[in-house]
Formats: C-alpha cells, structure tokens, sequence
C-alpha cells in the first residue's frame, strides 16, 4: 500500500525547505492552482519511522482521498531530536502554511504519533494566539505517552500492528520531560479553552483504543463536536486497505471535512 501511488503521474509533489525540516506538497491533477483547502498532514511511525521519502510517498493517500492539496511534514525525530523539536517544527509547519492559506482553508491530519503531535500541536497554536484550523482527524492517537490506557492491556496480543505498550520509545521520544505535560500527551490538555471539530478512529482489537476513546470523551466532556468511529476487529490503523471497512472510514473523513470546509467557507461570508 505505501509504494502504491509512489510514481503515480497523477500527483504533483514539490519539497519546501522550512527552516531545518522539509514539508512536502502534494497536489492531485484536477486540483487547481486556486483550489484553497488544504490538509497538513503529520505521519505517524512511533516518532521514530516514516520520514523523509515514506513521508512524501504516504502524504499520495490523502491526498487522493480528499481530492486535495497535501501539506506532510518531514518533522525532525529522535534519538538527535527529541520533544520538542518534533512538535516545534509541526507548529512551524503550520505557521508557514497559514501564511499561504486561511485557517479555515486548514485540515489538520494526523495518526498513531502522528495523532499526538496533530493534537498537541492545535493545543500549542491555540496557546500561542494563533488562529484554528476548520478540523482535526485523529486516527488512533498516541495521545497519552503514559500508557494508562486499559486497551494497551486488553488488546495485547490481538491487535496485529502493534504488539506491546512501548514505554522506551515514549521515553525516548519525550525526553526529560513529564509525560503527563499536555505538549508530550495531550489527552491530559484543557480542551476547555478551545479546539477545533474533531473526528477520531479505532478499531476494536487497537492497542491504542482507549487512547482514542478517552480522547474522544475529553473533547465531548468540554464540549466540542467530537465523532468517534470504531471498526470491528480492526487493530491500530485499520486494515490498510484491505477491508471495506477502510472505505467506509475514508468516506467519513470526506464528508466531515468538506463539512467543516463548507461550514467555514459559509460563516466567513456572512
């Protein structure tokens, strides 16, 4: 699935230098110059796998689901660059996409530790005065580096991804700091003060189910419009194409963000 679309003649894919990190465009023919919504993507891998050439040859999927412009980027990862600096060059990623787009032009994507720095990044620009984007899709989020979860326990052995908590990776990844800090598990945020329309997917044999259904209920308790969509016998991430269950979720997250661009796209006309 990874190498599916890597050659496809059917994108356009240039790399912007951002600072010391790259972000790589991905545009699907038929998407025009003038076409504004846009999703910055941030892929997971357990903040340690999937960059540089399998971050530009992932980013081809949504773009292809969402028939949109891609913004993936190339974050920095440990063990040379630990929290923050991954999370750092997310926010700067999307800084600098805000200066080409408006934030209601902005979807923010992200999956596994991919899901973390998406959250923990909207939390940090919504810190930081900057303005939300129109949405965030969560995909089975490493939301909470703690590994309190009751699923990490219950679906080990079941989910057929991954196969254990991984407290060495968390650690490395975190470094010094507290793994309960809301920039290095932002299940533990204050969504009290604000955050965006969010749609979250697991699957019920996910290690990370619990990660995702308490992020799911932490939003709701604050309330945000928060939808939850979990696939039976699926483990972390799904079934990478291979079940129509796969459509089915991909058809959920076209509809929800041509929702919220529509929605947005309609609140700055009046």
């Amino acid at each position: 699935m990874i190498g599916s679309h890597a050659d496809s003649p059917a994108f356009k894919v240039e790399t912007l230098e951002i600072g010391s990190f790259k972000i790589y465009e991905v545009v699907p023919d038929g998407v025009s110059d003038e076409s504004r919504p846009t999703i910055l993507e941030i892929h997971g891998g357990g903040f340690i796998n999937l960059g540089g050439d399998l971050c530009r040859i992932l980013a081809l999927h949504p773009a292809t689901v969402f028939n949109a412009r891609v913004w993936a980027v190339d974050y920095r990862q440990p063990p040379d660059h630990p929290f923050p600096t991954p999370l750092d060059d997310c926010l700067d990623a999307y800084r600098s996409l805000l200066a080409v787009r408006q934030a209601q032009e902005i979807l923010v994507l992200g999956g596994s530790a991919g899901g973390n720095l998406a959250a923990a990044m909207v939390l940090r620009a919504r810190d930081e005065g900057l303005p939300m984007p129109a949405g965030v899709i969560l995909r089975t989020p490493a939301a909470d580096l703690t590994d309190s979860g009751d699923s990490l326990h219950t679906n080990e052995g079941l989910d057929n991804v991954l196969f254990a908590a991984e407290p060495v990776v968390n650690r490395l990844y975190a470094g010094a700091a507290d793994l309960r800090d809301p920039c290095v598990s932002p299940l533990f945020g204050d969504f009290t003060r604000g955050f965006p329309p969010t749609l979250l997917t697991s699957g019920t044999r996910d290690l990370f189910l619990s990660n995702t259904v308490r992020m799911h209920r932490a939003l709701r308790n604050a309330g945000i419009s928060a939808d939850l969509h979990v696939m039976e016998a699926a483990g972390h991430g799904g079934f990478y194409g291979a079940a129509p269950e796969d459509r089915e979720i991909e058809s959920e997250m076209r509809a929800f963000a041509d929702r919220q661009w529509s929605r947005q796209a309609a609140s700055a006309k009046t």
